[in-house]
């Protein structure tokens, strides 16, 4: 979508408070001995108390109100009662509507106080959106967010996935522009539009380049590295975006 009025305005910022307020709230309860069935039952009970409805389980019908990749998975993973340990590489994405408005964001992590090169990757991912946002301008190809993504993985080692990438938002979990890669697509000509409604998220990791899909029809995973995102909801603008999906709220681990 693009933005058309300032009470779309205000509908994206009050559902990309809620999404990302609920990130930061299963950050906060992602621990040593926790499961992620039971951090989904939290996430089912927060959004629920501030009106929002899972996007992922309202529009695909996923088992689960939020997706938790844990260590080799990468995307979509459903909750279940595995125990989290310290250490643990885990993504948490939570996307929800509120008043048929859309917002997405997700973020990997390591569970507890472990140090190492997990912690390193997802330091890498959070500075690798945020040179991307620089570059979603209006006017702007949309393969420059890849190209930037590109370039700061290729200096720090590091590899993209290729098969994984942000897209439009706003008024459905997914819309144009359908694909905004981790890479740059030298044929891909489409340009970002005045307040058009997107979703950033690199994927970086220390090895992958493609990931495969379980039998669960939901997981993608990749057995032999370690995978990251990191994703915010944004309106595209002439300078930085306007980023929907920063919490306004703090909650204690």
């Amino acid at each position: 979508m693009s933005i058309d009025n300032e009470i779309q305005f205000e509908k994206m910022k009050e559902i990309g408070a809620i999404v990302a307020n609920c990130l930061e709230y299963l950050k906060a309860q992602a621990r040593p001995g926790i499961t992620t069935c039971e951090l989904d039952h939290m996430a089912a009970l927060f959004l629920a108390q501030y009106g929002a409805i899972s996007a992922p389980k309202s529009e695909y019908n996923f088992p689960g109100h939020v997706c938790f990749s844990h260590e080799h998975d990468v995307a979509h993973g459903i909750p279940n009662e595995n125990v989290l340990k310290e250490g643990d590489l885990l993504n948490i994405d939570v996307s929800a509507s509120k008043d048929g408005f859309f917002a997405d964001n997700g973020e990997s992590i390591v569970i507890g106080n472990s140090k190492g090169q997990k912690n390193i990757l997802c330091k890498h991912v959070r500075k690798a959106l945020d040179i991307a946002l620089n570059s979603a301008r209006s006017g702007s190809k949309i393969n420059r967010v890849g190209l930037a993504v590109e370039t700061y993985a290729k200096k720090n080692k590091l590899t993209i996935l290729r098969d994984l990438g942000g897209h439009g938002v706003g008024l459905s979990l997914h819309e144009e522009p359908e694909f905004i890669g981790s890479f740059c697509d030298t044929k891909d000509k489409r340009v970002f539009r005045e307040n058009q409604v997107v979703a950033i998220e690199p994927f970086l990791s220390n090895g992958a380049h493609y990931v495969d899909e379980a039998g669960d029809g939901w997981t993608l995973y990749h057995d032999l590295f370690y995978s990251v995102q990191k994703e915010h909801t944004v309106m595209v603008r002439k300078g930085r975006p306007y980023v929907f999906t920063n919490p306004t709220k703090r909650f204690a681990s």
